[in-house]
């Protein structure tokens, strides 16, 4: 018994030491459902808030988002020039952190539409034909996901 208490002060002290100790683990806040549901509606109000939290991640470190993005996967990230990747990376946060929440299929439609319409406010950018362009490109990405997503 007196070698395992030794052994097991010797190995605290060492984690001590090196500034290594054991915290309880955190749970999410109780509204991460509710902030995840904000950040992934079809608003503009709702982009402006998930690019403020993606920029400023470190405040959102207690609910555990995954933020992660390979942007538009095989796809281009801005096809025929028109800048998409934004919209790609917050439609895979919306993916991964649905899923890890296991409520994916209840929200997939919601966030594949929040998708399509941050892709159309890239398009209204442009004027005459470059908008009906990027608004056909947004449509053929929107019905990818929708149907393969």
């Amino acid at each position: 018994m007196r070698r395992r208490t030794t052994t097991t002060l010797a190995v605290a002290g060492c984690a001590l030491a090196l500034g290594v100790t054991a915290a309880p683990a955190q749970a999410a806040p109780a509204d991460k459902p509710a902030v995840l549901a904000s950040f992934t509606q079809t608003s503009a109000a709702s982009q402006n808030a998930w690019n403020s939290a993606q920029r400023n991640q470190g405040d959102w470190a207690a609910y555990g988002f995954d933020w992660s993005t390979d942007y538009c996967t095989q796809a281009p990230d801005n096809p025929f020039g028109f800048p998409f990747n934004n919209a790609c990376a917050r439609h895979d946060f919306g993916y991964r952190n649905y899923k890890a929440a296991g409520s994916f299929d209840a929200n997939k439609a919601r966030v594949d539409s929040a998708f399509y319409e941050d892709m159309k406010r890239v398009c209204n950018g442009y004027t005459a034909e470059k908008k009906t362009n990027c608004n056909s490109t947004a449509w053929t990405y929107y019905q990818a996901v929708k149907i393969f997503g």
